[in-house]
């Protein structure tokens, strides 16, 4: 290596973001990488392995780099009610809503959680590589006199996450976890620690709940985790990411992002019209009109795997779409990929072809989730 790039190395380095918990996990063998400006453990065991024990038992991300902004004031419902495309008039506190912030181009600054803490008291949880243009874009439209607080600093995020996790928590709190539905959440004690947000959501698809913690006492619920009667392992970028495409959900910065509209992501179930939001007019015509592309799901037939901005083409050799995602699915043991691609060839079954390198890779349009 130059001494340039020693040195660029060390910059960027020096330059991340630690996570409370960054030593302690490359500690018991976590492969740290840089994600969205943080030191994130990539994989501990391995990839597949942790994701079947996802799948199968119970493991424990540290998604700590999620942005918490809480947003209050009287006019609290107003002002989201107009920067989101889902209806917030429905939530109630207790209750969490899949949202997104439309731009005023027809795509998506970013998707995230909102959370109903209390009458004119909200929480929204964001992507972490897009803090600064999620703030920024909140406070340019914030004309409702509302109260913007970041506390992303000081907050720490793990996700518990598997068939078991309930059976695992429930051995930590006296909350009864299994009284807590899907997208509701309960503020409480756990292994001793008094108010956590102890959410019953999670971005695997399976069972689990994600813990909000502050800083300070996250070190004590992470020991405390794996200290139960249930075996518990912990899980990295990686897997979180085959999980959540083998669900068919969505990652910003691949399957949506600035370009992309919430209807031809297939996030017309969180895009409401029955209110005024940035961008709705558009929107609903597109709803109506229909759209020229959208986000499906392929299933890979021949040996090989796609991976993001493939191009796909028709037996003709004619472009007719592009690779958002893609892996090879721990649990179907066959390549899936999500992509974006002419609706003339959307429905279920079409054969597609995804060029790689030389290569054509027959494949086909996939029902998602892949893995129900």
């Amino acid at each position: 290596m130059e001494q340039d790039d020693f040195l660029h190395l060390l910059f960027i380095i020096k330059k991340m973001k630690q996570l409370v918990l960054s030593e302690m996990h490359e500690s018991i063998g976590g492969k740290m990488v840089e994600f969205s400006g943080y030191n994130m453990p990539v994989q501990f065991e391995g990839v597949n392995a942790e994701h079947l024990a996802v799948r199968e038992n119970v493991g424990v991300f540290d998604v700590s780099h999620m942005g918490e902004v809480f947003v209050s004031g009287e006019n609290a419902l107003e002002f989201l009610q107009y920067i989101t495309s889902n209806d917030v008039s429905k939530l109630v506190p207790g209750k969490v809503q899949y949202t997104c912030l439309p731009n005023e181009k027809g795509g998506i600054v970013d998707d995230f959680l909102l959370y109903m803490l209390a009458k004119n008291s909200y929480l929204l949880v964001v992507n972490a590589s897009n803090m600064e243009k999620d703030l920024a874009w909140i406070n340019k439209h914030n004309t409702f006199g509302c109260t913007i607080d970041n506390q992303s600093d000081n907050y720490s995020l793990l996700a518990v996450q598997g068939p078991k996790s309930i059976e695992l928590l429930q051995q930590l709190t006296a909350v009864n976890l299994s009284e807590i539905k899907y997208y509701n959440f309960k503020i409480g004690n756990i292994a001793g620690v008094e108010d956590v947000i102890l959410s019953r959501t999670g971005y695997t698809g399976e069972i689990g709940f994600e813990l909000y913690i502050k800083n300070e006492s996250v070190k004590k619920l992470w020991e405390a985790l794996f200290n139960t009667s249930i075996e518990l392992k912990p899980i990295g970028l990686a897997a979180r990411d085959t999980l959540r495409l083998e669900k068919g959900f969505c990652l910003y910065g691949n399957d949506i992002n600035e370009t992309t509209s919430p209807i031809e992501a297939g996030l017309g179930w969180i895009t409401k019209f029955s209110k005024n939001f940035i961008n709705a007019e558009n929107l609903k015509k597109q709803k109506e009109e229909g759209t020229k592309r959208k986000l499906v799901g392929l299933e890979i037939i021949d040996k090989g795997i796609a991976r993001k901005d493939y191009l796909i083409v028709n037996n003709k050799e004619q472009e007719i779409g592009i690779i958002t995602s893609g892996t090879m699915s721990p649990t179907l043991k066959k390549a899936i990929a999500m992509a974006y691609i002419s609706v003339e060839y959307s429905q279920v079954g079409t054969e597609v072809f995804v060029k790689v390198r030389n290569k054509q890779l027959k494949s086909k349009i996939a029902q998602m989730p892949f893995v129900k």
